[in-house]
This record gives C-alpha cells, sequence and structure tokens, in this order.
C-alpha cells in the first residue's frame, strides 16, 4: 500500500513489479511522451506565428533545437535506473546551486529585469533556475523517500531537511530578482511533503507561517510599487490600460478576438502587430487564443490535463515512496506553471513572468520540462503496466 495525498493504492507484489525492457512501449509512457510531443510541435508552429515579420529572426529555429535535444534527454532521463540515479543526487543539487551562485556573479546577465541568465558565445544564454527546479526535485525525493525501517511517512528530521534544502535555490532566485520562479519552488515543496504523506499538522504550521509572513511584509511596507500595481492591475485592469494593465488588457483582447474557432493560424492580426509584449514566450497562450480560437486553446490544456492525469497514476502506482514523491513533485511543476501562465494571459491572475511548459519559446525551461517528462517515465518503468506489443497470456 502506497500513499499520494489522501490517495492510497494497493500495489502489486515485488514479483509483479519486475519489467523486462524487451515487454515492449507501456501505455502509460505513451501517455506522457504523446502529450508531450504534441504540446512542443503546436508550441514550435505558435513560436514561429509569433516571431513571424521580424527580420532575421531565428527564433523558430532555436526552439526547434531546444525541443530536440530535450526529447533526446526524455528518452535518456527514461531510461536510467532510479536507484542508480538517487546515488548521484548530491552532486546534481550542487551543480544546481553552483548555476544559481554563478548567475549572481559578472557572467550573469539581467534579461526583463531578471539577473537570472548566463550569456555564452554566439548569442547561446540558459536560466540555471530551470535546471535546478530538476536538481531541487530530485533532492526532495530523495529525503522525503527515502523511509526508515517502520516508517510510513516522513518523520519531522526529513521535512526540515526538505525545507532547508529547498530554502537554498529559494533565497539564490529571490536574490536574481526572480519571484515567480521562487513560487515555483515553494509550490514544488510543499506539494511533495503533501505526497509524501507528512502529518497533516505540518501545513497548518505552513499556514500560520505563510499568514504571518503576508503581515509582516505588509506591516514593514516591503512591497514593492510596481507589485502592488500588479495587484491594483487585477483587480481592474483597465484602469492603468497603457501602464501596468497593457499586458493584461492586450492579452484579453488577443484571446477574445479569437472566438470559437479562431483567424487561423498565422492570420493573427493582434499577433502580428505585437501588440502584446513577449507573446513568444510568457504570453505564448494569447496567440493560441487569437489563432487557434476556442477549441485550440482547450486543446493546448486538455494535452496538459492528459499529461498531469497520467503524472499522478504512474505517482499513486509507483511501488516506491521515492518514486511516488518524485512523479507528484513533476506534477507539481508544471501544474502550477500551465495554471499561472494560463492564468495570467486570461487576466485572471498577476503577470508572473512564469513560461507555459513545452510550449512557450525557451531553451532552458524546454528542456528541463521534457526531461521532468524522462524523470515519469523512469517512475513507470519501476511499476507493472499495461505494455503495447506484450503478448497476452492464455490468448
Amino acid at each position: 500500500m502506497t500513499t499520494l495525498g489522501p490517495l492510497s493504492v494497493r500495489l502489486p507484489s515485488a514479483r509483479a513489479t519486475r519489467r523486462r525492457a524487451s515487454a515492449g512501449v507501456s501505455l502509460p509512457a505513451l501517455g506522457l511522451v504523446l502529450p508531450a510531443v504534441a504540446l512542443s510541435a503546436i508550441g514550435l508552429l505558435l513560436v514561429w506565428s509569433a516571431t513571424r515579420g521580424r527580420p532575421g529572426s531565428t527564433l523558430p529555429e532555436r526552439q526547434a533545437v531546444s525541443v530536440g535535444i530535450g526529447l533526446v534527454l526524455m528518452w535518456a532521463v527514461s531510461r536510467i535506473d532510479l536507484r542508480l540515479l538517487r546515488a548521484y543526487v548530491p552532486l546534481f543539487y550542487l551543480l544546481g546551486l553552483a548555476g544559481l551562485v554563478a548567475v549572481l556573479t559578472p557572467l550573469g546577465r539581467t534579461i526583463n529585469g531578471s539577473h537570472a541568465w548566463i550569456v555564452l558565445g554566439g548569442g547561446l544564454q540558459f536560466q540555471p533556475s530551470e535546471f535546478a527546479k530538476a536538481a531541487t526535485l530530485l533532492a526532495l525525493a530523495t529525503i522525503l523517500g527515502e523511509l526508515r525501517d517502520g516508517e510510513r511517512r516522513p518523520g519531522a528530521g526529513a521535512v526540515l531537511l526538505a525545507l532547508g534544502v529547498a530554502a537554498v535555490p529559494v533565497g539564490l532566485i529571490a536574490l536574481q530578482p526572480d519571484h515567480g520562479t521562487a513560487l515555483v519552488f515553494l509550490v514544488l515543496t510543499f506539494g511533495m511533503i503533501a505526497v509524501s504523506g507528512a502529518p497533516k499538522r505540518w501545513f497548518a504550521a505552513f499556514a500560520a507561517a505563510g499568514a504571518a509572513g503576508v503581515l509582516l511584509v505588509w506591516r514593514l511596507d516591503l512591497i514593492r510599487p510596481y507589485q502592488l500595481q500588479r495587484l491594483m492591475v487585477l483587480a481592474d485592469p483597465d484602469a492603468d490600460p497603457m501602464g501596468m494593465g497593457y499586458n493584461a488588457t492586450q492579452s484579453r483582447i488577443a484571446i477574445g478576438s479569437g472566438g470559437l474557432l479562431g483567424k487561423g493560424l498565422f492570420h493573427g492580426e493582434q499577433t502580428a502587430g505585437h501588440f502584446v509584449p513577449e507573446q513568444h514566450t510568457d504570453f505564448i497562450f494569447t496567440v493560441a487564443g487569437e489563432e487557434l480560437g476556442f477549441v485550440g486553446g482547450a486543446c493546448v490544456i486538455l494535452l496538459m490535463l492528459a499529461l498531469l492525469w497520467r503524472g499522478l497514476w504512474i505517482a499513486a502506482r509507483s511501488p516506491s515512496p521515492f518514486g511516488t514523491v518524485l512523479a507528484g513533485g513533476v506534477v507539481c511543476w508544471l501544474a502550477f506553471q500551465t495554471f499561472v501562465n494560463v492564468g495570467m494571459t486570461m487576466g485572471l491572475l498577476p503577470v508572473a513572468g512564469l513560461p507555459l511548459p513545452f510550449v512557450s519559446y525557451g531553451g532552458s525551461a524546454t528542456i528541463s520540462s521534457l526531461a521532468a517528462v524522462g524523470l515519469l517515465a523512469a517512475v513507470n518503468r519501476r511499476t507493472r503496466t499495461p505494455r503495447i506489443g506484450q503478448s497476452r497470456r492464455g490468448a
């Protein structure tokens, strides 16, 4: 019996969970790969549309290269033995922290207000925080999923250690500052603690600490003016349509103008006029809404939901606590970023600067998201599941 929050699943015996490499391709793995590939393909088309008309733009080609690298990495990660992977988790974590520290040195560059990038020669650049997500994810899964004999859930020491391990990258990212990505790390951490089956009193303590933190920030006037303006714009986007509310106003216009079926790929007037800032990255969903309409936007969301549902299925069926926590963490990561990205483009949430997984332009984000799908597939390999090409006994 394994626990996924309130969900309990009876697992097969140890003998039944052994897998043969030659048994075919598992259905859950296809449930991960097909949505991820479809979303990446849609993202390539939307990036192409969003950047057309820019003289000398090579962004679609660069995104295609990133998708190719990400797919290869996804396959490679899916073949890794989780027991071998756990042996190198401390190294991955330290490398992730080294990248975050390097950003704060002269090697780092400021792009779109965040000192979160390292620029290499030939126009190449990467965002270390994207790779630090996977490294922190593995570290937390190792801490929360390594139970002692007789334990059914992580103890207080494991939870405190997990919070300490997560606090280091969160603090480094907050110095950039990149509050949207820091929030992803926090949600990832609390989600994995929940999936691990930690006692509910921890979440009462988290809620109390969060409320105290909000009160402290408010009383000490630590909210920056632009952050307060974003909250005010969320309440009334039309209050400042040419200032802080410009992004939200233009994105709503673009999505709303698409109607049911959209204006057609490469025929969006808002997209062609580049009225929406960063429409190939953080606001890529506006291109889907305008050119593919409600049906196209819904397809993007449904593909993501299919992937997340399969990820939850794998987490619940994992025969080891490590696999359960790891898969649950990947689901929390991708689900939260999707929710925030779509919500901010529709004016339902403040602008947080988070990309839409698999769809938004960005090499670091694309590669790390596809690698995360590889981790889900690696967990799935440790679970006995129906397979394509596997002969049926007694047939």
